[in-house]
């Protein structure tokens, strides 16, 4: 609770005292880049497009108007789908790479109540590579466990013949069912916890120290067991203050992206009516057109609502330093320079804490 306060005044004066634009979008950029959209809630949009038409439309739609080459070579359509999937692969992984420089982007914002994006990359190239391959074994484990998960018990369903006569075993596939409903569910909170506490709690230390984050770890998980009443109080509390910011910003959000969706469906919809007295119909180039259009629009309208929620952006990584400053004794030297001495980066010894905490405002 003590960190709560100090979280709202710092993100008061980054944000407010002034209040200046260029470091308000460059925060918003690197909050969506870092993946903090979430913590601000969200709004899911279902389009439907092309329009639905009715059923000769469709098949002029399939078969005619289609590049003849795509109907004719299967092996150029598995091709297409192959270099989709690696491409798909790649973005991934590349945006993974960019979350997490971001990460230490967003964390040095916080701390100097300065946004430089460009400096921050250049700065933060080795913790974040390190928090790259962190975040990519993570992806393999959890990927991983859901497949054990999922397919032993599939496989003792085949066993049984679950699959080939589901009558006989309704009772026992119905609660079976619902254990690995359960158990799915709590591993999924379990890695989701894990990276929440790995990016409030050891990428400090990854970024004061030269510490990988299995390191950083090791050394978070003592302080656990040291504390582990102040680290599930602040979770919990993190989780009500994030379902408040996720209702507040979310109706925020909402109701400024139905005031965009105004002018950006009217340029959509002067387009189609352009193109059909043009005489354009639907095939492969101007479907690749629209998709084309979309992206952009949907990027306009995520970017209004990253703008919508950067104070969230400021205050939960500044919730998190606070909190973590008063047991991690170089971020309290960041935050309080004229109470602390510098710190020497030095080994925990097995006789004492990993963070011992200074003498702080915040506990």
């Amino acid at each position: 609770m003590d960190a709560i306060t100090p979280a709202f005044e710092h993100a008061k004066q980054q944000l407010f005292r002034p209040f200046r634009f260029g470091q308000w979008a460059r925060l918003a950029l690197v909050g969506i880049l870092a993946g903090e959209l979430g913590s601000a809630g969200g709004c899911n949009f279902n389009f439907s497009w092309p329009p639905p038409h009715h059923e000769h439309g469709s098949e002029h739609l399939l078969g005619v108007v289609w590049p003849p080459e795509l109907a004719r070579d299967t092996a150029l359509v598995a091709g297409l789908i192959a270099f989709a999937v690696i491409a798909g692969f790649g973005l991934m992984v590349l945006l993974l790479y960019i979350t997490s420089m971001m990460r230490f982007i967003l964390f040095d914002s916080v701390i100097a109540k300065e946004c430089h994006i460009r400096q921050g990359w250049a700065r933060r190239k080795s913790p974040g590579f390190r928090l790259f391959v962190w975040q990519i074994w993570l992806m393999l484990a959890t990927f991983a466990g859901l497949l054990v998960l999922i397919g032993i018990p599939a496989a003792v369903v085949w066993r049984m013949g679950g699959f080939t006569h589901p009558r006989e075993h309704l009772v026992r596939l119905i609660l079976g069912a619902a254990l690995l409903l359960l158990l799915i569910f709590a591993f999924v909170l379990a890695m989701a916890l894990v990276q929440v506490m790995t990016k409030d709690f050891v990428v400090p230390q990854m970024a004061f120290e030269e510490i990988s984050a299995m390191e950083g770890w090791r050394r978070l998980w003592a302080a656990l067991k040291q504390e582990t009443g102040g680290y599930a109080g602040y979770i919990g509390m993190k989780i009500v203050l994030a379902i408040g910011a996720g209702i507040a910003f979310g109706i925020l959000t909402f109701i400024v992206l139905f005031v965009l969706l105004i002018p950006i469906g009217g340029v959509g919809v002067a387009a189609v009516l352009a193109g059909k007295a043009a005489g354009w119909t639907w095939n492969f180039y101007t479907i690749a057109l629209a998709v084309v259009a979309g992206c952009i629009a949907l990027a306009i309208l995520i970017f209004a609502a990253s703008l919508i929620s950067v104070p969230a952006f400021v205050f939960f990584p500044a919730y998190s330093i606070y909190f973590f400053a008063g047991r991690y004794p170089p971020l309290a030297a960041a935050l309080w320079p004229q109470a602390l001495t510098p710190f020497a980066p030095s080994s925990p010894t097995p006789e004492s804490p990993p963070f011992p905490p200074p003498a702080s405002p915040a506990r």
